[in-house]
Parts: structure tokens; sequence; C-alpha cells
């Protein structure tokens, strides 16, 4: 047995050097049991997803710098195979697709960067981030042991690769870039495709660790990934987790800080407290990497949303809103959690974990180095009551579904159901109203050279190839003046199953009906009675497109349009087949291939103005000009009077816009207490799903910017606004012994010798100051920022401080003490103070 043992650890340590040894020398990026090791020294890395395309290049900056404040080590991102080769061989990296300024502009602001080649990507993208004509290449299978596919990927893999070394990110060589990962949630796969499926992931690791780069390489959801592979966590908790070998670090690669919108669905959320409480609980666990997915969501501009049917606004309820904002207080709080985090990186990165139970559902994590150092975390488990726990011959109060971190295993710094950070208020603030519109009638299946028939129904992602969203299909029925529903007025109804994910029937030119699917059920049966007439009439087919899948075993084979059957019921002879005559096929819209979106192509037709203007009519182009408002704030176009379609500024697409698809499920209350999953915490329910647009102030001119919106369903353009976002109403919600890493760290330097009370502090955003005091209440105040209600307790007095210190400033802090706000009005009682300020 003796024996054994030391053969095993003499194996540990040759695996262990070889875990270090990725480019053909000792690597300044490598692994150990607690932590990656950079440069010799064990991290506590907190990261972010931040996705570049999701952006522009002009809100890079700021985001990367807000990241950075908020306490993230780390960007994360994904690089997206279908912006970069659109066409085989035919590459791009400009604009929003320039990767290589995106790091770049990660190290100017000293993080590191975790590049996630995949290259499949799922991320709501659309395809998944595979190009469409990898669809195309012959005998190809996607993500399995297959020849061509693992040829393209190589290829693709080995030039990102090649360009990052050639522009010197990889941290070997003095870059940002200090992890890499290889595919993405393979593992599901891996299950239901059995040994093709295994045999791939190993290839797959081989290849990317042949590649020498000089950091290590991940793979998540990959439990067996092979050495020197890191396999990863991806969940909304992860402290369950451990790697596949006792000498890999404990990562995190997606921490969910919320979810995505599908249209039709409710907008999920995250209460901070919960995420900062996972994260918590990881790193109690010995967790050492956390990557929040998403740190800044963004926008999926143009068509790039996946699905189908993803919503255009990848906001995720991510601490940096979709526009680039802070959303407090999850952002402020995480960043207490994260300084936190930090005070106890000596003791876990070198110290061994004890763990001792305090309760039936509490318990506390203790980190000890050889140098001294000491950190404990203090959970209590319970999602319903508060636990008073002894520890080290003291006594700490713990909130449910809670942990308390203790840097010197004494004093509490932070506890993550005590949210000290201010929340924040947002507002759409219309800043341009009531267009001067013109409108252009999309003529339904106008026919061309570009048009063709076939008989029989195609498929719709083939016959694309997803050049545009849209498919007509086209045919005639002849009906003979004898059939009984003529005289009856009993019309035939007509039948068409469709793929998804949207359709539209017109007969004899005339819309008939709409129907549409959703994400959890894109196929769809339209079945309505037609008014068809004697003679021949015209059967048209609009059949729109959503986004192409981007998760699930071969999503390649997957379908959309309309693959009938196509039948028509009611006529004499019964049912009538048409899915098997001649059908004339049209790609896209008159209005694309004019480019009516563009600067150049909306001077290229008649536009109809003034009164004559189209209202809430089917398949309408409109187009308007303005000026670009004064001001720095984030803009968005308020669509909620439309329908559904696409819209534009200055020919770039903003994407597709659906606020006719009203948002159902279970929408109320929500406590953070408990185990959270993306169905727990809904808003929206009976509204737009998506009503608010981003509009980039790098894409506007001063004067004279093109709107264009195309309408499918019949709008009101009138009610379109420019509008921006800006903060309406900023909170604090503080206890009166809170603790704080300030008071913390005052009291551990000696500066002063007994408990400080906390600040409330508040702050508008730059250009704005406090105008008002909406509420305020020091006692046992209620609700939430925004609905906040006096408690049984009050002080009468607790608006003066805030009228005396923070009327007309843009930021102020109040302590939080009796003396402040007249005295204690219940002394028996732990009181807080709520208070909500009006920025203006």
């Amino acid at each position: 047995m003796g024996l054994k043992l030391v053969m095993y650890k003499v194996l540990v340590v040759v695996l262990v050097l070889l875990c270090s040894w990725v480019s053909g020398g000792t690597a300044s990026v490598s692994y150990d049991s607690k932590a990656i090791i950079v440069n010799g020294q064990r991290r506590i890395l907190i990261s972010g997803s931040i996705h570049y395309p999701r952006s522009t290049p002009e809100m890079w900056p700021d985001l990367i710098q807000k990241a950075k404040e908020g306490g993230l080590d780390v960007i994360q991102t994904y690089v997206f195979w279908n912006g970069h080769e659109p066409q085989p061989g035919k590459y791009y990296f400009g604009g929003r697709y320039d990767l290589v300024k995106f790091i770049s502009l990660v190290k100017q602001a000293g993080l590191y960067v975790h590049l996630r080649i995949g290259p499949y990507a799922c991320a709501e993208w659309n395809f998944g981030g595979f190009p469409v004509w990898l669809k195309y290449v012959p005998g190809i299978s996607f993500r399995t042991d297959n020849g061509p596919f693992k040829a393209a990927m190589q290829k693709f893999t080995t030039k990102i690769v090649n360009m990052m070394k050639v522009n010197k990110l990889y941290e070997s060589q003095g870059g940002p870039i200090i992890l890499s990962q290889i595919e993405n949630e393979y593992g599901p796969m891996e299950y239901e495709l059995g040994a093709p499926g295994r045999a791939y992931s190993k290839w797959a690791a081989q290849m990317a660790v042949g590649l020498r780069t000089g950091v290590p390489w991940v793979m998540c959801k990959q439990d067996d990934a092979p050495d020197p592979i890191i396999n990863t966590c991806n969940g909304f908790y992860c402290d369950y987790f451990s790697p596949n070998k006792a000498y890999k670090p404990k990562i995190w690669t997606e921490a969910w800080t919320g979810w995505f919108t599908e249209f039709g669905g409710p907008v999920p959320s995250r209460p901070a407290e919960d995420l900062a409480f996972s994260v918590a609980r990881f790193i109690q666990k010995g967790g050492s990497f956390i990557n929040y997915y998403m740190y800044h969501g963004g926008t999926n501009f143009g068509r790039t949303a996946g699905g189908p049917f993803i919503t255009t606004s990848y906001d995720y309820d991510a601490p940096l809103d979709e526009f680039g904002l802070l959303r407090q207080p999850k952002w402020g709080h995480l960043k207490d959690l994260h300084r936190a985090i930090k005070l106890c990186e000596p003791a876990l990165v070198s110290g061994d974990s004890t763990v001792t139970p305090l309760g039936n559902y509490q318990e506390a994590h203790v980190f000890k180095s050889k140098s001294g150092a000491c950190a404990a975390f203090l959970a209590n488990y319970n999602s319903h009551s508060f636990a008073k726990v002894a520890f080290r011959n003291m006594h700490y109060n713990l909130p449910p579904w809670s942990i308390s971190i203790l840097p010197d295993c004494k004093n509490t710094v932070y506890n993550t159901a005590r949210v000290g950070a201010q929340s924040a208020q947002m507002k759409m603030s219309p800043v341009r109203g009531g267009f001067s519109w013109q409108s252009y009638n999309e003529e339904t299946a106008s026919y061309d050279e570009n048009s063709f028939t076939m008989v029989g129904l195609l498929e719709q992602i083939n016959t694309t190839r997803d050049a545009s969203d849209y498919l007509w299909y086209t045919t005639d029925v002849k009906i003979d003046r004898n059939e009984g529903f003529l005289k009856s007025g009993k019309w035939p109804v007509l039948s068409v199953l469709s793929a998804g994910h949207a359709l539209h029937v017109f007969i004899n030119g005339q819309l008939s009906g709409t129907i549409y699917g959703s994400l959890e059920y894109p196929k769809l049966t339209f079945s309505k009675g037609v008014n068809l007439r004697a003679g021949f009439n015209k059967i048209t087919l609009l059949s729109i497109a959503l986004g192409l899948p981007n998760i699930g075993p071969h999503f390649e084979t997957w379908n959309a349009g309309v693959l009938g059957p196509v039948s028509l019921y009611g006529l004499n002879e019964g049912k009538r087949d048409l899915s098997w005559q001649k059908w004339t096929y049209k790609i896209g819209l008159k209005g694309e291939a004019l480019g009516l979106h563009s600067l150049s192509g909306s001077s290229s037709v008649e536009w109809i103005e003034g009164l004559s203007v189209a209202q809430k009519q089917p398949l309408t182009w409109y187009k308007t000009t303005f000026n670009a408002p004064a001001g720095n704030e984030p803009l968005a176009l308020d669509m909620n009077s439309m329908g559904k379609g696409q819209v534009w500024i200055n020919g770039e697409s903003i994407g597709r816009y659906w606020p006719g698809y009203k948002a159902s499920g279970s929408c109320g209350a929500c406590s953070y207490a408990g185990y959270f999953s993306e169905k727990k915490c809904l808003s929206n329910c009976g509204e737009a799903s998506q009503r608010w647009y981003h509009v980039p102030r790098s894409w506007l001119n001063p004067t004279g910017n093109l709107l264009v919106v195309f309408e499918e369903w019949g709008g009101n353009p009138s009610g379109i606004s420019l509008v921006k976002r800006e903060v309406q109403s900023v909170c604090a919600d503080i206890y009166e012994w809170q603790p704080t890493l300030v008071n913390w760290q005052l009291q551990s330097s000696g500066k002063v010798n007994k408990p400080l009370r906390p600040k409330a502090h508040l702050w508008c955003a730059p250009g704005q100051k406090i105008s008002s005091i909406k509420f305020a209440s020091f006692g046992t105040p209620e609700g939430v920022c925004g609905s906040y209600r006096e408690g049984s307790c009050h002080a009468h007095h607790s608006y003066d401080a805030f009228y005396k210190y923070c009327i007309g400033q843009q930021s102020c802090s109040v302590t939080v003490a009796p003396a402040m706000f007249g005295g204690d009005p219940c002394p028996s009682v732990m009181k807080k103070l709520s208070v909500e300020a009006i920025c203006g």
C-alpha cells in the first residue's frame, strides 16, 4: 500500500509538470489543484463575459473599464466563426468583429482574457456561431467524428490561434490571454452520440493542445476532458462540481447572471443576493475561477440572434445592462463581493480548508495558510429563517440563504443577502417623436429573373441559405364554377403545415391570415376558411425564419419553412392536396433586393408621403430622417406601436423587432432565497417581450440620419419614438449595523477601536443631480426601490439629513445612525434605512 501511494504521488507530480509544459518550455500560465498559476503566483480570478460583436468598438473601452472597476480580472469571449468567415476562405476582422482590437483594449486596461475559440459557441447566436456554408460541405456532420467537419474546424481554430500568436496576445508572449477553450458544452452531446462523440472530443483536445499556445485549455461541461485539458462547470450553481483529476483547479466558466429572453416569453432576472450567494458558495468549496455569463450581454444586431425566437436584446440581466450602464444593485453588490474575496485570497490559494457544522443548515468553511492567513465563510442554507451561530467564541446573525465572509476569521465584511450597494430605477425618456414618415408597399411575391418554379415544397434554409428571413411560395388553384361552396358561402379551409417559424397566407394578393410559433413549439399549422372565386386563384405563402437553431444534436439537419402537406378541404371532391403542384419560389423581399434600408437604395423607388402614408398595413416599408439628439446617454427606439419586422439606421441593421408578440407566463413577486431557475423571477407578462431597441450613438451622424422600418404585420409608425436611457432614481437600503468593507479596514488598521456605523451612498449618473427625495425612512420600512412604504417604526425626521446633504448634489453620503434622523424611534428593534432619491 505504501509503494502504491508513493507511485501515485510521483504520477501526480509528473502530470502537474506536464500541465505546466505546454509550449516547448515552462509556461507562464499553469495550474494546480488550488488555482490557475500566472507567472508563479496562484490567483483567485474573477471573470466576466463580454462578446465583442454584441456591442460596438466605440463601446468597448467603457465596458472594459466598468468591468475592471467592478472587480474583474479577466474578460471572457467566444470567437464567432460565422462573423469572421462568412464565405469559405474569405475572412473578416473589422468593425464589431475586430477581435485583435478588442483583446488589445483588454490588455491596455490591465486585464486578462479567456478566449473561447470553440469554434462552436451556442450563445443563442445564429447557427451556434457556425457559418451557414459549413452545412453544405460534402459529407459533413457537425460536432462528431467526421472528417470534413474536423478539417474545417481545425483550419479555423488554427487561424485564430496563429492570429493571436502573430499579435503576441498569449500571456506566454506578454499578452493578456491566459486560458483558451476548445468546443463548448459538449458533454451532453457526447453522451447522446456515444463512441463517435468520445472519439471527437478526444481528437478536439489533442488538436488544441497541439497548437502550443503556451496557456492551458479548458472544456466546459465535459467530465471526461483528457489531460491536460481542464474540465469546467456551467450553471446557476457550481459548488457541487469537482474536476475530473485532483490536480486540476475548480473553474466555473459560466455563472449565469440571468437568462436570455425569447419573443413571446417574459423577461427573466436573477436577484443579486442569490447570484452573490452562489459565487461565495463556489469559493468556499474550493473554487478559484468564476466567470459571469453575461457581465455585459449586449445586442443581437442584424440577424445574429439564433434560437429561433431569441430577442434582439441579449441583456441577460447582466451587471452591465444592454446599453452598457451599471445595473444596480447587481453591479455594486458583486463589486463588494469581489473585494471581500480578494481579501481572503492569501488563505484561499495556499491554505487547506476545514468544514465545521454550525447547525442543521449552517456550516463554516475555514482556510488557513502556513504563513498565518485565515479566512472564513459562514453559510446559512436555510431559505426561510435567520440563524444565530457561534463561531470561535463569537456570535453571528446569518440571514436566510446567505454566506458571510470573514477575511480575518473574526470580522464580517460582507454578507451575500445584505446589499450595501445602491439600487437604481431606470427610465426611457423620449427625445424625439412624431417622425415624418414615408411609405412603400412591398409587392406580394413580385417575381423576377431570380424566381424559379419547382414541383413540390422546398425546405426554407436549404433554399435561402439564410440570405434572408423570407421565402415566398406561390401556386395556382383552379376552382370550378360548380363548386358547392360558391353557392353556400361556406369557404373551403386551407390547411398549411410548416416547420416554422412564422407564416403569412395571401389569397389573390390579400392577406388571409398569420400564424407563428414559439421557441418551445416552432412548428405551426395554419387552418382557416379562405375566400376563393371561380377560375384561377393565386395562393401565396410567405414563410418567415426567426434565426437558425444554435443547439441540439445535428442541428444542421433541422428544417424551417413550408414542408406540407398543403391542402384544401370543403371542395366537391373533398380534399385537394396542393403539396405536389408546381410552386414558384422567390427568396427575400423586393425591398431587400433594392436595398431600401440603405442610403443609396432608399432613393431607388417612389415613396408615399403625407396623408397617404400607409397605416396598419402589412408588408410595408417606412422611412424617415432625423438629427442626432444632444448628450451621450444611450439611445433606443420605442417600437411598441409596431407589430413585427426589422429596423435599420443609416444602413446598419439594429435587428428584428416583434413587440406584437406579447409575453405569456407566470410573473409575480420573487424572493432571492432558495434555488433559482430561469423561470423563477419573470416580468413583462402581458406586455411586449422586447419594446426598446438599442441605437448605438456611433451609428449616428449629427444630421440627416436615415431610419428605415420594414413592418410585416401592420403597425402604426406614428407611435415610434427615439428615447434615451437614464437613471430615474437611486435607492439605498442599509441596516444600522450592517458590516462594510471600509469599516473593517479602518478597524483592522487600528485607526478606530469601536464598531462604525455604515453609510448610505447615493449618486446619480454624470450630468444628473439629486433633485428631490421621494422616500426616506429610518426604522422598519418595507418594499423595494421604487415602491417603498413606511413600517410600524419610523423616525419622523428621516428626510432631514437627505435634504441637507443631497439635494442639488451629484452624490452624497449619510451615516445610518439614530442621531441623523432625530433619535431612535424604536430602541429594542434592529432598524434599517430605506431612501429613494430622484435624479434629474
